[in-house]
């Protein structure tokens, strides 16, 4: 049976539907997901909620303005709620991650549990495809807001006609794409500019969306990446660029979830450098974003050393202490240490 026909026997079936993302929602997990739930809701009729591990980030949190109220639960704000959402809903899609794993422990177990089927729309490598019943995996797309919007506009009942998908949704799917490309520096890809201009015609407001992502940040944002790159960058004669948001440093500047979005890209605009890491202490691990120029694969120094993976020239993973080093104040030297390995491969 084709893919599309088989979602939508699948979405027709079923009457409560979950839609999952993974922990420290991004743009790409946020727009996707919700862009999903407003289809569902709008065309289809069901009753949809996006279910995500962790709050959604301040500075994403203008994608919400647009969708009724309990579109999005947060497993940590309301553990309840979401749990009864994934156990009692009929159907779950899995969006912008590759295995239940990147969710947290409890979303995985729940998941696990469920009978429901369970549908993966993911543009990462190396999918659990075992884990469900139905696969979109694509990884040349430069986002998951990407793919879902070319899967909806084949939907039968849309047709290819974006007239007939609801506004906030495809505002959604322009934020998400935005963000995942970088504002289209990266990971951009014919059909991605194909979606951008489809949806600015349908009537999509460009413009408002770059203003909320890059216009509304708090002050503290701006001192903060000017202490990193002034104070913490340090760069290695291999041309790796290192800067660690330690546990002080969040204290110093009232650091909140979302607020360094960006600032692992900004070293590669120096000429010499070919890969930059950004490091972000967490309770016994610091959250690892990696970044490279074309030539040099964050993907592969991503699982070789810290536990994860991603695309090519955009990857993450984890560092955890102690385990992979003694102490938090251990992490820059190690991370020297395992670029100048890399890159001398």
């Amino acid at each position: 049976m084709d893919k599309i026909k088989e979602l939508d026997s699948l979405v027709g079936s079923s009457g409560r539907v979950c839609v999952t993302a993974h922990i420290h929602p991004d743009g790409d997990a946020l727009g996707s997901g919700l862009a999903l739930v407003g289809y569902l809701r709008e065309c289809r009729g069901k009753d949809a909620a996006l279910v995500v591990p962790d709050a959604v980030p301040e500075s994403l949190r203008f994608i919400l303005r647009d969708f009724r109220e309990g579109s999005v639960l947060s497993y940590d704000e309301a553990p309840d709620m979401a749990k009864a959402r994934i156990g009692d809903s009929d159907l779950i899609f899995c969006l912008d991650f590759p295995s239940f794993s990147r969710t947290n422990p409890e979303m995985e177990s729940l998941m696990a549990a469920s009978e429901a089927p369970k549908v993966l729309i993911d543009h990462h490598l190396n999918p659990d495809s075992g884990s469900f019943s139905l696969v979109f995996s694509e990884t040349e797309v430069s986002s998951t807001c990407e793919l879902l919007y070319l899967i909806l506009k084949e939907m039968p009942d849309i047709g290819g006609d974006l007239d007939r998908l609801p506004k906030s949704a495809l505002e959604a799917l322009m934020t998400g794409m935005t963000t995942d490309t970088n504002n289209f520096a990266n990971s951009v890809y014919p059909g991605t500019m194909r979606m951008a201009s489809e949806l600015i015609a349908a009537g999509v407001d460009r413009d408002r969306i770059l203003s909320d992502l890059y216009h509304s940040y708090r002050e503290n944002r701006l001192r903060l990446m000017g202490y990193l790159l002034s104070e913490k960058m340090v760069i290695s004669p291999e041309g790796a660029a290192v800067m660690i948001l330690d546990k002080e440093c969040q204290k110093r500047f009232g650091f909140r979830q979302g607020e360094s979005e960006g600032f692992v890209n900004m070293p590669l605009s120096v000429s010499d450098i070919k890969i930059s890491l950004f490091l972000t202490e967490e309770d016994g691990k610091f959250r690892v974003s990696v970044r490279s120029k074309q030539g040099v694969s964050a993907n592969e120094l991503a699982m070789r050393y810290f536990h994860g993976g991603g695309h090519e020239r955009a990857a993450g993973g984890k560092l955890f202490f102690p385990g992979d080093i003694p102490s938090p104040e251990d992490a820059e030297a190690h991370i020297l240490k395992v670029t100048r390995e890399f890159l001398a491969l």
